[in-house]
């Protein structure tokens, strides 16, 4: 779905340790620019990158500044897994991508499903818990004193907060930045094991077991930079009260 990357200049937003960065590298970018807002993690792809012999440029930067702080345009926007659901508004995202692409320049997006994320993820089967949207002013708040890396040292800041987005807004926010899209598919496996339930469904993937319904667990986007200027401003749906 990604595309031909070879010879391209590609930015990663919201890296992380920076293992995805690396291999987009590795697999024939021109180069590539991870950035995250979290200082340890820049930390540990730098460290990554310097042990895997591998020419990638990291940036510490919150998200919403990557345009300032990166000071150039791509020719690949790459976002996957667990990454617009930390932000509040996917409008303002949208428009990150846009400034941060050359016309022409293309973005992929992959990313857990907004239905998976209304369910309860600790409940033993399917069961809704979340409404379909997420005010901005209304973040859904967690409490998790170990993270999900396996590490079992107690978090010091335990507190942390998600967002879930409506694919349509996320398409549209998309549109409403000059963006055109090409695809727009929707998966039922997914990078991590959000329920105690899921199973292993390929490599690396989990899916839901055979007596469960099925349900879409992500969603993924290509969508393409035109050439042209944007299209006039679509307000996003989260900016209205009562939404």
């Amino acid at each position: 779905e990604v595309g031909d990357i070879v010879g391209k200049d590609i930015v990663h937003l919201q890296c992380h340790i920076g293992l995805d960065t690396i291999s987009l590298k590795n697999l024939g970018a021109g180069s590539v620019t991870g950035l995250d807002f979290s200082p340890t993690a820049i930390a540990a792809a730098r460290d990554f990158a310097a042990k895997a012999g591998t020419d990638v440029r990291f940036v510490e930067a919150p998200l919403f500044e990557a345009v300032e702080a990166l000071g150039r345009t791509f020719d690949i926007a790459y976002v996957t897994w667990g990454s617009v659901n930390w932000l509040d508004d996917v409008f303002r995202w949208a428009r990150v991508v846009a400034d941060l692409l050359r016309p022409g320049g293309r973005l992929y997006l992959a990313e857990g499903h907004p239905l998976m994320f209304q369910c309860d993820r600790k409940a033993a089967a399917l069961e809704f818990k979340h409404d379909w949207r997420t005010p901005i002013a209304r973040p859904l708040a967690w409490n998790e004193e170990l993270t999900y890396t396996g590490d079992d040292r107690i978090l010091k800041h335990p507190r942390y907060y998600e967002w879930i987005h409506p694919v349509s807004d996320v398409v549209n926010a998309l549109i409403s930045a000059g963006l055109t899209l090409d695809f727009l598919n929707e998966h039922d496996t997914v990078s991590w094991q959000h329920f105690s339930f899921a199973v292993r469904a390929g490599k690396d993937m989990y899916g839901l077991p055979e007596n469960s319904p099925k349900i879409p667990m992500a969603y993924s986007i290509g969508a393409t930079k035109r050439s042209v200027g944007k299209i006039p401003y679509l307000v996003s749906p989260r900016a209205i009260e009562g939404h």
